[in-house]
């Protein structure tokens, strides 16, 4: 019996896999256009941000990124943006919910890519890299420092960098050094007894902060892998060097991926992601207050005052349809989190927003069995999977990190 020209055809007749996996004979049509669909090839260029009109300033990326990597942006100079989000990892760490001053109650999210995403963090509740940036700074369990503190460091470390991007710096003689809307009781009493126009002026130089730091996010694009030079040599016909080959192991988990197992509807483009937000019955943890994901995101984004919409904005209006027509009220939103990309994942452990699952091994077998939703309502359904197709998904996605 002729064995069929599926993925496991190709298995069982290359499994030597020297050959750039199964010739693109083995593919239809719609498997090579998703599969295209997938390449860094198909990338578009960096997407503009109107709310930061410094976002491709090189001077104000070379100093976003002096502070994404100093200590001294911290309460105890012991914590830095570089703390939590490595270079070699994609800039993420190894841990299950980040850890700063204290320990969050997520876990870090890679910066590699993340400038074409219309949303920041697992629930989304931030809407430009910038705004992403001040979140953890003024976070007791992070940074843990409050606004005052970062336009006096910013004024005394960094005073001449800061005017010849930004313009003159506030006269902050009479600004408390330790003042915020967030943190200790005593430090949020300091901020509610400064002016209006301290509280502005404070606020502008915190969100100029953010946009140097956004400036240099920006910069931090995936890497091409050994998908991408297999997609390239399958979309031109022509076979390549050894890098750009995939085995039959590899093939065969690429079609499940992109099939059968239903990966690629969230898990989708060149991010390998739909920078949405989905419920997919992933565990509490226990000792964690409850977490309900979007439907606590898409408020926050709401009243955030260094949003789209905001004062300190460089757009106008009609540039924020994101956050002007999400949608902010909807059972669909309960414990829904966005899809990381998984540039990368397979040597990053652990996984989901938590770092509920210490294995791709565990990753797989939760979407299999989909168990139901803490709360809300689960969008997976059951899927039956052998231990070879577990193992060839795997192998597909160890593709994606080399």
């Amino acid at each position: 019996m002729t064995a069929r020209r599926t993925g496991w055809g190709c298995a069982a007749l290359l499994a030597s896999a020297i050959l750039s996996g199964c010739g693109g004979e083995d593919f239809t049509p719609a498997e090579k256009a998703t599969i295209a669909s997938l390449s860094l090839a198909d990338l578009p260029p960096l997407p503009a941000d109107p709310t930061n009109k410094y976002a491709d300033d090189p001077a104000a990326a070379a100093l976003g990124a002096t502070l994404f990597f100093d200590q001294r942006m911290s309460r105890d100079s012991v914590v830095a943006c570089g703390t939590c989000h490595l270079i070699d990892r994609q800039f993420q760490d190894d841990l299950a919910r980040g850890k700063g001053a204290g320990v969050s109650n997520r876990r870090t999210m890679p910066l590699a890519g993340v400038a074409w995403s219309p949303w920041m963090f697992w629930d989304g509740r931030r809407d430009s890299l910038w705004s992403q940036a001040l979140t953890p700074l003024e976070d007791q369990r992070e940074h843990a420092a409050t606004r005052a503190f970062y336009a006096h460091f910013v004024a005394d470390s960094f005073n001449e960098r800061y005017q010849r991007i930004f313009g003159p710096l506030p006269d902050l003689a009479s600004v408390p050094p330790d003042a915020g809307p967030f943190g200790t009781e005593p430090q949020k009493a300091a901020w509610n007894a400064m002016s209006a126009g301290q509280q502005e002026a404070v606020n502008r130089v915190f969100a100029n902060l953010g946009k140097a730091i956004g400036a240099f996010e920006r910069s931090l694009a995936p890497q091409e892998t050994r998908f991408d030079r297999f997609a390239a040599a399958l979309a031109s016909g022509k076979s390549t060097g050894a890098d750009a080959k995939l085995t039959a192991e590899e093939i065969a988990g690429l079609k499940l991926f992109i099939g059968k197992a239903n990966c690629s509807t969230c898990h989708n483009g060149p991010r390998f992601t739909d920078d949405g937000f989905h419920n997919t019955g992933v565990p509490a943890v226990e000792g964690l207050p409850e977490d309900l994901g979007r439907a606590t995101g898409a408020t926050q984004v709401a009243a955030d005052p260094f949003n789209c919409l905001g004062a300190f904005s460089d757009a106008g209006p009609e540039a924020c349809g994101e956050l002007r027509f999400m949608v902010k009220d909807s059972p669909r939103l309960t414990r829904a989190y966005k899809p990381p990309s998984l540039r990368g994942a397979a040597t990053r452990p652990p996984y989901m927003h938590s770092g509920q699952f210490a294995t791709l091994d565990e990753v797989i077998d939760h979407y299999a069995r989909a168990p139901a939703a803490p709360s809300g309502a689960s969008e997976l359904h059951p899927l039956t999977l052998s231990e070879r197709e577990r193992q060839q998904l795997i192998a597909f996605l160890k593709t994606l990190a080399n």
